[in-house]
């Protein structure tokens, strides 16, 4: 068997990536899905539509390489975390629009819990901070919202899953309802430390048991797919997307870190095998199963990254295409004095502000466009520079570089900029497809695909930034963002 396909299933689009025995890319294909916003900070998509667009793109990487299924030795699967899909065990359908991630919905009932207390006993058992972010209370939405759920829940007639659960379901027929550990633990029902679901954070949040999908290791033989012109194929390997991309890093050793510039933006540490909890409101996650070996890692996430891109090219119409945002970023020396905090969605770590709204600070008449878009670019680095900071007072570990991947690496201008911030260098990846090769790499190491080993060599470094701007420079910068972030907080509970 000449390939390993990864699924790489994100938040604005479906992808397939064929890799060969060399770890060269030899097909990728993509297809963009609908975004639907029923009201202010609600976030949804259609399920089925997730679905289709995968097996479409998958169909199409095999054909573009001319691969026939016998030539691939397994699929392994990176998604979107988070998000939350219920649908009926008996008919396959789900009962409500997948609830994503970026949804705000019930930052309310979030609010409670944290107001009655349940904060450290979640933190001590999941290593999340209680937020609308995780899966668990918009489980409780949809059973509590959709006319008839709750009754069909506690009969055992609904099953629950992030997106990798939704797909493996439909692509093995409906005959197989399992997670990785590495999804478990976004749900905020997962305890970490006993590798189980918790029965109390279950009843905390009034979901039934037989909800749940069977947690497995992420590297293992789930099922070989039964329909949808991939029929045999094995499915071998699964992590949400963040853990993938840091294990396609090689970040296999405690205090390798990496950041994905993506829709949002993931910086995760690996942490070994010692789940290292934070006081720097970051969370402790499963980074990846494999046999009976589980690792950890600390994990910062920013809510919105390079979606500040999309909706200056989107929602102002500053730019056509994404690509363009850095010529126009570059059209000025430097940012004018505007700083953009993004906070469409509110504020991830270390802030977690759900009410917390996107601001631009110190406009003035001599302010264009290629201001705006240099402030936008340049929050990008200032939130992660903010994860690295609550990261290395957690860890206590000094980060010697940062690796980076997603859409956004690619721009030189930004990563300069990043490492000019952090004072630490930036390592881009020659090939940056690193979440869909962790993936791969997950599935192949099930299958025997390389033998023994993990995968080929590592394909190299494509660029290293090294710091050039004068501490004292970057620091007055970061001052400056911020004041801006403490100004953009608590907007919306404001009035």
């Amino acid at each position: 068997m000449r390939y390993v396909l990864a699924l790489d299933q994100g938040t604005t689009s479906s992808r397939a990536l064929l890799f060969d025995r060399e770890s060269t890319v030899r097909a990728v294909a993509q297809r963009e899905f609908d975004q639907i916003f029923p009201q202010p900070g609600w976030v949804e998509h259609n399920p089925e539509q997730i679905v289709s667009s995968q097996i479409v793109v998958a169909r199409e990487a095999l054909a573009q390489a001319g691969a026939k299924l016998a030539d691939v030795a397994a699929i392994g699967i990176a998604n979107q975390r988070e998000t939350t899909i219920v649908w009926n065990r008996e008919t396959g359908k789900p009962i409500y629009n997948a609830i994503v991630w970026q949804d705000r919905r019930t930052a309310d009932f979030c609010e409670r819990l944290r107001s009655e207390g349940n904060g450290p006993m979640i933190q001590q058992r999941t290593g999340l901070l209680i937020d609308s972010y995780f899966s668990a209370s918009k489980i409780s939405w949809i059973l509590d919202s959709v006319p008839g759920a709750r009754s069909l829940a506690e009969a055992g007639k609904l099953a629950f899953g992030t997106v990798d659960s939704w797909l493996v379901w439909k692509l093995t027929g409906g005959r197989v309802h399992a997670t990785d550990v590495s999804n478990a633990s976004r749900t905020m029902l997962f305890n970490i430390h006993t590798g189980d679901w918790d029965g109390d954070l279950l009843n905390l949040f009034r979901v039934p048991r037989s909800m749940m999908p069977e947690v497995r290791s992420s590297s293992e033989a789930y099922g070989e797919v039964s329909e949808n012109g991939l029929e045999g194929i094995p499915l071998a390997g699964i992590a949400g997307d963040q853990q993938a991309a840091l294990f396609g890093q090689r970040c296999t050793r405690p205090g390798l870190t990496k950041n994905t510039y993506g829709t949002g933006c993931f910086m995760l540490q690996n942490t070994g095998r010692r789940a290292v909890p934070s006081s720097n409101r970051l969370v402790t996650t499963v980074a990846w199963r494999i046999g009976n070996v589980t690792e950890y890692a600390l994990e910062g996430s920013v809510f919105v990254g390079g979606a500040v891109v999309q909706w200056l090219r989107d929602g102002l119409g500053l730019i056509r295409k994404s690509e363009e945002i850095e010529a126009l970023a570059q059209s000025v020396p430097d940012n004018g004095g505007v700083y953009f905090v993004p906070a469409f969605v509110g504020l991830g770590a270390p802030h977690w502000d759900s009410y917390a709204r996107g601001s631009i600070f110190g406009l003035t008449r001599g302010t264009t466009a290629g201001h705006l878009a240099r402030a936008a670019v340049e929050s990008i680095a200032y939130q992660v520079a903010d994860l690295l900071d609550a990261m290395r007072r957690d860890s206590g570990d000094a980060v010697e570089e940062l690796r980076v991947d997603g859409g956004a690496a690619a721009n030189d201008s930004l990563m300069r900029f990043q490492a000019d911030i952090l004072g630490v260098p930036v390592v881009r990846p020659a090939v940056t497809e690193t979440t869909a090769m962790g993936a791969a790499y997950l599935a192949a190491m099930a299958v025997g695909f390389w033998g023994n080993e993990v995968g080929p060599p590592a394909g190299g470094r494509d660029r290293h930034f090294e710091p050039r701007m004068p501490a004292s420079a970057a620091r007055s910068l970061r001052e400056r963002w911020s004041e801006a972030v403490s100004r953009a907080k608590n907007w919306e509970s404001a009035h």
